[in-house]
């Protein structure tokens, strides 16, 4: 498992994150408080509150091209 904090601010944002999620063959979760939602889900995202950031847990040992692919949305 990798995570990371992640801030997407915009509706756009949530749309491009979730096409690139989809193409990734492991699973993720976005963890927000105590819910935890699908990170390949747009309805599951656009539940969460965009102003705040939010963990993204990636279910696989190789995430360094997901990580470089997502560095606009990596809080460091």
């Amino acid at each position: 498992m990798t995570a990371f904090k992640i801030f997407l601010s915009s509706i756009e944002d949530v749309k491009k994150f979730v096409a690139l999620m989809n193409r990734q063959d492991f699973d993720a979760d976005i963890i927000s408080g105590k819910y935890v939602v699908d990170a390949k889900s747009i309805l599951g995202l656009f539940s969460l509150d965009l102003s705040k950031t939010h963990e993204m847990r990636a279910y696989s040992d190789d995430c360094r091209e997901l990580g470089e692919e997502l560095e606009k949305y990596i809080i460091k």
